[in-house]
């Protein structure tokens, strides 16, 4: 089995931008995973004014009712929603949710720093409920989005500190890019390159909270297994329990990153680079555990 624990699907197919390709919805989607073999897929929101064109909460539970095999729904809501206020007591809203079928919360884009008030009692209101939280970090503030913090992720870590019951899926680049030691503080928003000789702040942080799991979803999350698979078998036999396999599909057309993960861990496989037990936890049985299913 293999379960994508990043997906993104629309019930209508809009278009990111003018000139730009529509996103996929479960009819365009579904052909593309029975051809990688994939079984289900963890339907994430895109929510807030971050990102242009919002994924709905119920948009998600519809197409979870209308394939239920093979789609699993989150839910997601922004940290200023109701009141803009960070006493706010959010986990009302999310709750009726989880009730509805929902298994998490994510992807969580606001471009905010993990520390900001608002997103403090996003987290806490998240680790009531007991779902686990995709995020998406970002490396700055303005013109991109997700949440935001400085080399190293230290906001990241006092978050997963002060909310330990709180399982957090972390995603994109500056996010990866962490894996190993940064030559640069731009590289935090690109794919590093190379061999990776020393650790760097990532699996250091995975090793001190528990709640931290790892989506190896993107462009991001494959090059960060792909640069150096010496390293990559190392990190996946250690973090076994808390790595989940993903794709984060954004187009209703294919394009070859689709594949690469999913290449890469078939070839660690082939090789014995990797046992048949770990391949299975990351590509199905962490996210069985972690969603409840």
């Amino acid at each position: 089995m293999i379960i994508d624990i990043h997906a993104h699907c629309y019930r209508k197919p809009f278009k990111q931008m003018p000139g730009r390709e529509p996103w996929p919805t479960p009819e365009t989607l579904l052909p593309r995973y029975d051809k990688m073999g994939v079984d289900k897929a963890v339907i994430q929101l895109l929510i807030g004014p971050e990102f242009y064109l919002p994924t709905t909460n119920e948009d998600a539970l519809e197409i979870a009712e209308k394939y239920p095999d093979r789609f699993i729904p989150f839910c997601n809501i922004h940290p200023q929603a109701i009141s803009n206020s960070p006493f706010t007591k959010l986990e009302l809203v999310l709750e009726q949710y989880k009730a509805a079928g929902c298994k998490g919360v994510g992807e969580v884009i606001c471009n905010k720093h993990f520390l900001d008030p608002l997103m403090q009692n996003f987290f806490r209101a998240v680790e009531s409920t007991g779902m686990p939280m995709t995020i998406h970090v970002g490396h700055r503030v303005g013109d991109i989005y997700g949440i935001v913090d400085e080399p190293g992720l230290p906001e990241l870590e006092e978050t997963l500190a002060r909310y330990p019951k709180l399982r957090i899926l972390g995603h994109a680049m500056a996010f990866w890019a962490e894996i190993g030691p940064l030559e640069t503080v731009y590289a935090r928003s690109g794919y590093p390159k190379g061999k990776i000789t020393e650790e760097g702040a990532l699996p250091k942080i995975m090793r001190r909270h528990p709640n931290l799991y790892g989506d190896l979803s993107a462009g991001s999350g494959a090059n960060s297994l792909m640069r150096d698979p010496d390293f990559a078998v190392k990190f996946m036999t250690e973090f076994q329990d808390r790595l989940c396999f993903g794709i984060d599909i954004c187009s209703a057309y294919v394009h070859p990153a689709d594949t690469w993960l999913l290449d890469f861990m078939h070839k660690m496989l082939a090789e014995k680079r990797i046992s048949q037990e770990i391949y299975d936890k990351i590509m199905y049985k962490n996210a069985v555990q972690i969603l409840g299913l």
